[in-house]
C-alpha cells in the first residue's frame, strides 16, 4: 500500500464544510463492503486490508476501521474505472462522496495508463458524522487509469456509505430490464432474480424481469419462486417454452421486452451466474452518459476461484475468426496474489468487438434497428450480434468493475462435446456475414488443421460433427430457421455413434495390466521447435494408419490435461478424463475412421473456400430474415411457448 505523502502541495486538508456538499447528484457506483462471511481471498475484491486487521463489516456499505488501521479501496469492486469514462462520456469529472463517523484522514490517488501511481488530493475527517465530497478531474485518463482512495484512523473511523457520482442528470433515461435464458437451472435462476429484486438501487430501476425458461425443471416449481416472484410482481414475465438455445432463449428476451415493456435498456444474463447486484446498475449508468448509445458488457470473475478475473474482453480475429482476448486484456488475474495498485497490466484501457451475454446491456434502440440475434442455438450469437452493432455505429464496452461470477471455459469441454458441431457451422454463418477476406481469411486452413488434431486425440465424435457442421453450412442460410428446435437432439444422436463420445462413469475401464507397459513421461511432453513437431506429427500420422491391436481394456488412463495429439497419436486405446471431472470417454484408435473423416473434412474445406464468396452473399442477404422479429415469433408459436406473469 503507497503511504499517504506529506508534502504540503501534493495534500489539501479540507474540512467537510468547505468542500460544498451537494456536487453529487447521480450515482455511477457504490462504495461496497464485503459480505460479513466473505473469505479473506475474495474480501481483496472489495478491501485491500494489507496495512490493517480484518474490518468488521455491517452491511454492504458499512465499515469499521479502528485506530491506526491503514485500508485502501483500489480493489476490483471499489477503484473507479476514470479511462472508460472519459473515453467514452462528455462527464469531465467524477465526485467521490463517503459518509464518514470518527477521525481520520482520506487519501485519494489516481494512476496512469502504465500503472504508475500519483496522489491527487486528500481530506480530514473528525468527530461527528460528515459528508464528505471531492470532485475529481477526469482529463487525465486518454489512455488508462483508475481512481481510488485510501483511509487511515486516527480514531475508530467508519465509512457509513459511499459512491462515485456525476454532477449532473444522464443524457438519456433508463428503464430496466433484465432477460434470462435459462436451461434446468431453477435455483440458480431464482438466486439471480432475487440477487436483483432485493437490491434497492437495482430494483428501483427495473422495469422488467424475462425469463425464458425452456428446460423441463421449471423455475415456477423451485420453492423459493412464489416470494421471488411476488417482490418483483407484474415485473416478471415468465415464458416458458421448447429448448431453442442460449440464442433462441435470448431472443425471446428481446422480443418480449420490445413487445411488452416500455424498457430503454435490455441485460442479458446467464443462468448459471453469480451476481454482484451493483454491476447492474454500473452498466446503466454508464450507458445512459455515454456520447451515443452503447452495448455495455460485465467481465467474467471465476466462480471456482472467486478472486480471479477470468477475461478482461474480447475480440474477434477477422483473419482466423476466432474470439481471443483483446490487446492488452489481463486474463487469469488473481486480485488476492496481486492487488490492483501492484498490477500495471490492469490500468491500461482495452477495446472490445463484442461482450459475451453471461452479462451484456443492450439500448433499446439497437434491436428496434438492427433486430434479435441469429437463430444459431449456442455459440457465436453474441460476438455476431456485436460485430453487427459495430458495423452500424454502436460500439461495446467491458466494463471494468462490473462483472459476475461464471464457470469459466477451462472448466468445460465445448470443442469436442456436442457443442463442436455448433461452434464450427456457426463460426462459418458469422464469418460469412462479416469477414472482411473473400474466401474466408484462414478459416479453412485453421479447421482442417483442427480436425487433423482430433483425429490424432482419437476424438472421431469431433470431426464427425465438423462434418455435419460443413455441410448444414454449405446448405444455406434457409436451413438455419427449420433446424433450430430439432438442432440439439440431432447432433447428439450423430455423436452417440462414437463411442468417444460418451462419458463412463465406473471403474471399470482400467488399464489392461497384461499389456505391455506405457512410458508416459516422455511421451507426454510436448515437441518444441518445428522440426520436432513435424517429425512428432509425421510419426503421428503413420502410426495412425497402421492397424489398431484389438483390446477392450485402454492402454493408459490419460489425465485431462495431458490428452494431447502428440500423446494419444502414439496409443491404440486410453480412457481421457473429462474437463468437469465427471468421468473419463474411452478412446479407440480406428484407421478406417481416421481414412474417411480426413477425407470428407478435406474435401467440404475445399468446396467452402471456393464457394466462400457465394454463401457469403446468400447469407448476407438473408440477414434481415434471419434477424426479424416476424420470423422468431412464428418459432417462439411452434415452440408452445405461453407468456405468464409473476
Amino acid at each position: 500500500m503507497t503511504s499517504a505523502p506529506t508534502s504540503p502541495e501534493l495534500i489539501t486538508d479540507l474540512s467537510a464544510e468547505e468542500l460544498s456538499p451537494g456536487k453529487a447528484v447521480t450515482l455511477l457506483q457504490r462504495i461496497l463492503m464485503p459480505r460479513p462471511a466473505d473469505p479473506r481471498k475474495l474480501r481483496s475484491l472489495y478491501l485491500d486490508e494489507e496495512r490493517a486487521e480484518r474490518i468488521r463489516v455491517d452491511n454492504r456499505s458499512t465499515g469499521h476501521l479502528a485506530a491506526g488501521d491503514e485500508i485502501s479501496f483500489a480493489t476490483y469492486f471499489n477503484a473507479f474505472p476514470a479511462a472508460y469514462w472519459r473515453r467514452w462520456t462528455s462527464l469531465s469529472s467524477v465526485v467521490l462522496q463517503l459518509r464518514l463517523t470518527g477521525a481520520g484522514r482520506i487519501d485519494v490517488y489516481r494512476s496512469k495508463a502504465d500503472g504508475d501511481i500519483v496522489h491527487v488530493t486528500g481530506a480530514a475527517v473528525s468527530g461527528a458524522e460528515e459528508v464528505v465530497e471531492l470532485e475529481l478531474d477526469l482529463t487525465p485518463f486518454v489512455d488508462g487509469g483508475w481512481y481510488w482512495f485510501d483511509l487511515t484512523a486516527d480514531e475508530d473511523l467508519t465509512v457509513v456509505e459511499g459512491g462515485w457520482y456525476a454532477d449532473r442528470e444522464p443524457l438519456r433515461p433508463g428503464r430496466l430490464a433484465v432477460g434470462i435464458c435459462t436451461f434446468n437451472r431453477p435455483n440458480d435462476c431464482v438466486a439471480a432474480l432475487d440477487t436483483i429484486v432485493s437490491d434497492p438501487v437495482v430494483s428501483a430501476e427495473l422495469t422488467a424481469v424475462v425469463v425464458a425458461d425452456q428446460g423441463n425443471k421449471k423455475v415456477r416449481d423451485d420453492a423459493a419462486f412464489p416470494r421471488v416472484s411476488g417482490q418483483l410482481g407484474d415485473r416478471l414475465h415468465l415464458v416458458e417454452q421448447g429448448n431453442l438455445g442460449g440464442s433462441g432463449g435470448f431472443s425471446r428476451a428481446m422480443y418480449e421486452t420490445l413487445e411488452q415493456t416500455d424498457a430503454t435498456h435490455l441485460l442479458f444474463l446467464d443462468d448459471d451466474v453469480q451476481l454482484e447486484a451493483d454491476s447492474l446498475h454500473r452498466a446503466l449508468a454508464f450507458s445512459r452518459f455515454t456520447d451515443e448509445p452503447m452495448l455495455v458488457g460485465g467481465q467474467m470473475l471465476a466462480l471456482q476461484d472467486r478472486s480471479v478475473l477470468h477475461i478482461g474482453g474480447e475480440v474477434v480475429d477477422t483473419f482466423s475468426f476466432l474470439y481471443r482476448p483483446a490487446a492488452y486484456a489481463v486474463s487469469q488475474h488473481d486480485f488476492a496474489e496481486r492487488s490492483l495498485r501492484e498490477t500495471k497490466e490492469l490500468h491500461r484501457r482495452v477495446d472490445v468487438d463484442y461482450n459475451a451475454w453471461w452479462m451484456c446491456l443492450i439500448p433499446r434502440e439497437v434491436p428496434e434497428k438492427l433486430g434479435l440475434p441469429l437463430p444459431l442455438f449456442i455459440k457465436w450469437d453474441d460476438a455476431e450480434y456485436g460485430l453487427r452493432a459495430k458495423a452500424n455505429g454502436y460500439r461495446t464496452v467491458t466494463l471494468p468493475g462490473a462483472a459476475i461470477w461464471h464457470l469459466s471455459w477451462t472448466d468445460k469441454d465445448d470443442v469436442s462435446d456436442w457443442q463442436a458441431y455448433f461452434f464450427a457451422r456457426n463460426r462459418l454463418i458469422v464469418a460469412a456475414m462479416h469477414s472482411p477476406h473473400e474466401n474466408g481469411g484462414g478459416i479453412v486452413r485453421s479447421s482442417i488443421k483442427a480436425d487433423i488434431k482430433h483425429l490424432l486425440k482419437l476424438e472421431y465424435s469431433a470431426v464427425a460433427l465438423h462434418i455435419k457442421a460443413y455441410e448444414d453450412f454449405l446448405a444455406g442460410p434457409s436451413t438455419i430457421f427449420p433446424a433450430l428446435p430439432t438442432a440439439l437432439a440431432d447432433v447428439r444422436a450423430q455423436q452417440k455413434q462414437y463411442a468417444d463420445s460418451q462419458v463412463v462413469t465406473d471403474r471399470e475401464l482400467i488399464p489392461e495390466p497384461e499389456m505391455e507397459p506405457v512410458v508416459t513421461e516422455g511421451m507426454a511432453r510436448p515437441p518444441v521447435g518445428k522440426v520436432a513437431i513435424a517429425k512428432a506429427a509425421l510419426r503421428a500420422l503413420r502410426t495412425n494408419l497402421r492397424p489398431a491391436r484389438d483390446t477392450e481394456r485402454p492402454q493408459l488412463q490419460v489425465p485431462a490435461q495431458d490428452a494431447q495429439w502428440f500423446l494419444l497419436s502414439q496409443l491404440d486405446t486410453a480412457t481421457v478424463g473429462t474437463a468437469d471431472g465427471r468421468g473419463v470417454t474411452f478412446r479407440r484408435r480406428d484407421p478406417a475412421a481416421f481414412r474417411a473423416l480426413a477425407r470428407r473434412s478435406v474435401e467440404l474445406n475445399r468446396e467452402i473456400s471456393r464457394r466462400f464468396p457465394e454463401m457469403s452473399a446468400q447469407y448476407r442477404a438473408a440477414y434481415g430474415d434471419l434477424t426479424s422479429r416476424e420470423n422468431w415469433r412464428a418459432v417462439f408459436e411452434a415452440s408452445g411457448g405461453t407468456v405468464a406473469k409473476g
